[in-house]
Formats: structure tokens, sequence, C-alpha cells
């Protein structure tokens, strides 16, 4: 049987939230490691445009992560490289006990940054132009559409919401819904309908995408007569934003914390659950905005509740 190894902060996801609180944990003389099952830093380093990232303009998810993972390395954080199987807090020693594909850990205390997965639509090549025309923020990538045309899928408030603020940029913003009507809410209806950059496709849905190294056709089906209709483009001219939720990284946590009714850990201003010394950071947690820089900011606050928590002075 492999050894146990004890730390005072296991931090469970490798992206910008668990990068960012490794940092803040290390600066906390905390003795820290982070577990990745995936790849050091998380979904974002796909993104290979960042605009928005204060400090860092014209870069890309890849470069501001690799920044963080040195950082939080330079400083003595120890990642490794293992799936976390199951979290528990043993009542007799306090402690938490990590079961990994790489052996068990004890902790002190545990931050779970585990994130939000977008919620797929399931049409053709939707995965092979991820980042090449298909994408899942509007916050992030809507400057990128500039003066080009925008179809986007959903029917609830994210989607009606976020194609307003698509058509800041679009020159037309067709929403694609696959029932006879919309589900969000009433005011956000009547100002995504008085926009006359904006549209609405009921009973439609997108079934396939193609291109080059860019989107140059979508596929239509209409819902009702099952009947497809391919359109073609420009390459480039055009890109396809899937809104239609997101699944929070929460399945280890289920006993552990309060959940919102989408599955959202319901964390306080600290970080802090219901569970003495677990705390959670990034987007699994019921928040407004789901970027980059909150997440590190969440990461940030994390670890220096951690610190807190634990008796350890805290460095700014």
């Amino acid at each position: 049987m492999a050894d146990v190894i004890t730390k005072d902060l296991v931090i469970v996801g490798g992206g910008p939230a668990g990068l960012s609180a490794a940092i803040y944990a290390k600066r906390a003389l905390l003795d820290t490691v982070v577990l990745e099952k995936q790849a050091v830093g998380g979904q974002v380093i796909t993104t290979t445009e960042v605009e928005n990232y204060p400090g860092m303009p014209n870069t890309d998810g890849f470069t501001i992560t690799d920044t963080l993972q040195k950082q939080a390395t330079d400083l003595g954080a120890e990642i490794v490289m293992a799936n976390v199987l199951s979290i528990v807090k043993d009542p007799e020693t306090n402690l938490f006990v990590l079961e990994t594909s790489e052996g068990i850990y004890h902790a002190k205390a545990v931050i779970v940054s585990g994130g939000a997965n977008p919620r797929h639509a399931g049409f053709t090549n939707e995965e092979k132009f991820t980042g090449k025309g298909v994408s899942y923020c509007a916050t992030c990538d809507g400057m990128f559409y500039r003066g080009k045309q925008v179809f986007v899928i959903g029917g609830g408030n994210t989607a009606v919401e976020e194609s307003q603020f698509l058509a800041r940029f679009a020159d037309k913003v067709t929403l694609i819904v696959r029932k006879d009507h919309l589900r969000a809410n009433a005011t956000a209806i009547k100002q995504f309908e008085e926009n006359p950059k904006t549209e609405i496709r009921y009973l439609t849905s997108i079934t396939a995408v193609d291109g080059n190294d860019l989107l140059t056709s979508i596929t239509f089906r209409n819902n009702q007569t099952g009947e497809e209709t391919t359109e073609t483009f420009d390459e480039g001219s055009f890109g396809v934003f899937v809104l239609v939720g997101r699944v929070p990284s929460t399945e280890l946590l289920t006993d552990l914390v309060d959940l919102d009714e989408q599955g959202y850990v319901l964390a306080d201003e600290r970080m802090a659950t219901k569970t003495p010394g677990l705390f959670t950071a990034g987007d699994l947690n019921k928040k407004p905005l789901r970027q980059i820089i909150t997440a590190a900011a969440d990461g940030a606050i994390a670890a220096t509740s951690v610190a807190s928590y634990l008796g350890q002075p805290v460095e700014g």
C-alpha cells in the first residue's frame, strides 16, 4: 500500500483559480499541492485569443496559465497529475482524506476549483471547430465577431442576454431556438426583439457546421418538418455561440456543500462552504461572472481564507 501524503492544503484543479490559490498559499507558507487530472491550466489553455485579462492584452489562454504555473512552482507549490476520486472529512482526525489515482492524500484544508464545463449542443463538428468559429462565451469572444454574422443556440436568459451583448459587435445576431417560445424573462425578450440587429428562428436546430481552418457552412433543421438546409458563407465570416448552460464540476462535493438549483456551490464571500476547512473557487461557484480574472480572484480569496483557518499569517 502506498504511503499517505499529508499536506496543509490540497488544491483540486489546476486552472486559473487553482494556480492563483497555490501562489497565495505558498506566500502564506502553507505546504501545498495542486492535483490536476488533465492539463494544467484547465479549459482556458485552448482559448487562442484573450483581450480582456488585465495587464496582458492580445494574449492567449496558454500564455496566461503557463505564467501562473511558473509563478506557483517558483514559489514552491507542487503540482501532481492525478484524478481525485473522492473527498471525505475524517471526524476523528479532522483531516480531509482524498483518494486519487496516484495515492491517498490527507489535508488540513482543501480548495476545490474544478470549474464548470459548457453544455454542448451536439451538432456535427462542434468539437472540431471549437475556438475556430464555435464558442461558448459571449463576453470572452464577442470582440472577435465585429462586423460578422453570429448564430446563437439557446432560448433561456443567458442566450437572450448574451445575444444582446454580441449585437454590440456583430452585424447580425440570429437566435436559434428549438422550441416555439423563449424561456427568458419578459424584459430581456422585449429588449432583444426591439434590437434591429437581432432575429429569432423558432423550431430550429443546428445539426452541423463545416469549413476549412474556420467555418464556411452551417446546416439547420426545421423541427416541425425535419427538413434540413445548408447555408454557406465566406470563410471566417460567421460564428456559432452555444449558450445552453454549463455543468459545474461538483460531483465530488455532493455531501460536503450546499448547491443551488443549477448545481453550483453556494460558498460565502470567503469561498468557505458548510464544511469547515473546505473552500471552493472559480466557475463551480454560484457567481454573476465567469472569467479568467474572476477565477483567479476566487483562488486568491480561498487561499487567504485557508491561511486564516489554519492560523497562518497572511502575506499580501
